[in-house]
């Protein structure tokens, strides 16, 4: 009995932090670092959901530092939302996905939920993809790269994304450096891409 509870317990959520999404974890892709494994703060946003299947996928980085190792980049996650929620007053971390140069994809505001990463034209039609550190004199690490595309892959196989979504940089869109100039010219590459 005492062993079915512990197993239980292990289950729940940490006081403070939000449950796992099962939404965001499909089956057959990769694995996706929830919000409770970075210890993200709760979403102040009212819960307004992008009408799936979106058209694109907007890529950029956040110009920032680069993280290396999961516990590195747990902590940039909570960065970032912290410089957006707190500095920039915006409800939660404004990208969909993060991916780190460890390999992993982080869990921002999930499939679903719109972003704040493009403006308002393309927020609610987009999902946002952001790679962790600044991309304009290197490129990312190869297994940052193949994460964002097994995940761009996965949302196509779920139906998340169109068949015959476009993947845009960040400066296609908006004017900004951003993904850039390394990672903009690797984006420019990928399958589905167009300016």
């Amino acid at each position: 009995m005492t062993h079915w509870l512990l197993v239980l317990m292990a289950a729940l959520p940490v006081l403070g932090q939000e449950a796992p999404n099962p939404e965001n974890m499909l089956p057959g892709c990769p694995d996706i670092v929830q919000r409770s494994e970075w210890m993200g703060l709760p979403s102040k946003c009212p819960k307004k959901s992008l009408n799936l299947p979106v058209e694109y996928v907007v890529i950029s980085h956040t110009a920032g530092s680069p993280c290396f190792s999961p516990a590195e980049c747990e902590q940039q996650m909570r960065n970032i939302q912290a410089y957006h929620m707190n500095t920039l007053g915006w409800c939660d971390i404004a990208y969909n996905f993060l991916i780190g140069e460890d390999g992993l994809i982080y869990e921002g505001r999930g499939w679903s939920i719109i972003g704040a990463h493009t403006g308002p034209t393309w927020n609610p039609i987009s999902l946002g993809i952001s790679f962790m550190g600044n991309f304009m004199e290197r490129g990312p690490a190869p297994r940052a790269i193949r994460a964002a595309q097994s995940l761009i892959n996965c949302g196509k196989l779920h139906g998340v994304l169109t068949p015959q979504y476009m993947i845009k940089g960040h400066r296609d869109i908006q004017r900004t450096l951003s993904p850039g100039a390394k990672l903009y010219s690797n984006l420019q590459s990928w399958p589905h891409y167009h300016e």
